[in-house]
């Protein structure tokens, strides 16, 4: 018999006792830790949890219970329970079983605290065994497949998201005490904007209209800005039809905040303060170790010219070489393919993600971005071709992009309809022409900086975890069959 059928075998034996296996209420009156931290002799107690060890000694047993707060050992004999209700117990009851015990706390003859069960009750029979955890559960395919194993047998794992929690909540108070207010933007939106992806489309049955899943919500926070808010944020879920990766997820969250009054150079100094205290608060310091590499994010951080770094690490002067052809022969030259849709701003980024992101590893501002591949940020007045916009490389990863923000109605009007036309042309991954931004823009932006940060990312360095499906806790994946 296979050991799924054995426990619905127990499971029924369960039921034609007239007990409930799957009750609705449950009570306690210490968690595992809390029962180990006031631990008193003698006291009364009621601990509730999941049975993860059983140890059968013929008239007694020595078991564990796990909750969220860790394990702590049960003891259970017929002497204390009754003949009939302890075997019972030693019958039908398995590992992966949720109990609930009431007793005294007492110490074994080798001082480990125990809790002496003189009634217990079930709270859910588990039909499937769990994973063997001296084994671990080690299977790539099975952990992100079934996520709740994954926690469960694999102790670091649940850490992991507890970090990513930590990360969230420090985020938050760290722009909560800037008077920065969090806000929430729609998910599905009529045109996808704010960034170069590829949407997911879906359709509203009762408008017979066709929606997008948000790729970016950065046009509607700017809309708030132009309504009189100063400083807003949101951490958001966002969506682009794009491939999967270690480094890409279709479902995937970040954070963007706007801020009026300020420019690129005003978030750069945000962006280290807000690493800085990131850091104290989840890590405890400034070093970070990631993929063998102690990295420290200490600040100020060096800031490299975006023309610079390219003209570096490609041999290519963004100033003098703008034929599309001879950018075409370049990134061929570097084992780049390209598409036939792409323009030169496409070619430009393609390039700078092959031969310049992968070298820097320590933070790093990259600093003014060509116009090409920026399509909603300001110019420099010195350098038109150029706009006021920033990343920060760590690792060979992109964990923040910002911006001074377009708020020129007329310029920002140009720039969609040279999007529009790549769009017409059939890249997908480009801005649409947005003419309700237009409007909003047209009552008057102040000066605005905005930045998006991504979270799975930045939980991947803080973590030392390389693929961002080890950091969210559902990943996208194909389905088996």
């Amino acid at each position: 018999m296979s050991e799924e059928k054995d426990r619905i075998k127990k499971l029924n034996e369960i039921k034609k006792e007239k007990v409930n296996p799957y009750p609705s209420r449950s009570k306690r009156t210490f968690t595992c830790r809390e029962a180990a931290e006031k631990f008193d002799l003698g006291e009364k107690a009621i601990l509730a949890g999941r049975l993860v060890s059983i140890r059968l000694h013929g008239r007694a047993c020595f078991a564990h219970l796990e909750d969220n707060s860790g394990r702590f050992q049960i003891f259970l004999n017929e002497g204390d329970l009754g003949r009939e209700n302890y075997r019972f117990f030693a019958k039908q009851i398995d590992v992966g079983d949720f109990l609930q015990v009431e007793g005294e706390l007492f110490e074994t003859k080798i001082k480990e605290k125990t809790l002496k069960v003189l009634s217990w009750e079930i709270l859910s029979k588990a039909i499937l065994p769990l994973p063997e955890k001296w084994h671990g559960l080690s299977d790539v395919e099975t952990r992100f497949r079934q996520r709740y194993l994954d926690i469960l047998a694999n102790e670091e794992v649940k850490k992991v998201f507890v970090k990513r929690s930590e990360i969230i909540s420090a985020i938050r108070e760290f722009f909560n005490q800037r008077d920065f207010i969090e806000v929430e933007t729609p998910v599905l939106q009529p045109l996808a904007g704010g960034a170069a992806a590829r949407p997911f489309v879906t359709h509203h049955q009762a408008l017979d209209l066709d929606l997008y899943l948000r790729i970016a919500p950065e046009l509607y926070l700017k809309r708030l800005i132009v309504g009189g808010f100063e400083r807003v944020y949101e951490i958001a879920r966002c969506f682009r039809n794009e491939g999967i990766d270690w480094a890409h997820n279709p479902e995937f969250t970040q954070i963007e905040f706007y801020q009026a009054y300020a420019d690129y150079q005003d978030l750069m100094k945000l962006t280290e303060d807000l690493f800085k205290a990131l850091l104290k608060k989840v890590t405890g310091g400034s070093v970070v170790e990631y993929q063998e590499k102690k990295i420290d994010f200490t600040p100020p951080y060096p800031r490299i010219d975006y023309r610079e770094a390219v003209r570096d690490c490609a041999g290519i002067d963004l100033d003098k070489e703008k034929d599309l052809k001879t950018l075409i022969k370049k990134a061929e030259e570097f084992k780049i393919p390209v598409d036939k849709t792409w323009d030169k701003g496409k070619i430009i980024d393609e390039i700078y993600k092959e031969k310049v992101r992968p070298n820097i590893v320590k933070p790093t501002f990259l600093i003014n971005h060509p116009l090409e591949v920026s399509p909603l940020a300001k110019r420099m007045p010195d350098r038109p071709n150029y706009t006021e916009r920033f990343q920060l490389l760590v690792a060979g990863l992109e964990i923040c992009n910002a911006f001074s923000e377009l708020n020129d109605p007329f310029d920002q009007e140009e720039r969609f309809k040279e999007q529009q036309k790549l769009l017409d042309k059939g890249d997908q991954e480009t801005q649409p022409f947005d003419q309700d931004f237009i409007n909003a823009l047209k009552y008057g932006m102040p000066p605005t900086a905005g930045e998006g940060i991504g979270i799975d990312r930045l939980t991947c360095l803080l973590t030392n975890t390389r693929n961002i499906k080890e950091v969210i806790l559902f990943p996208t994946l194909k389905p088996k069959n």
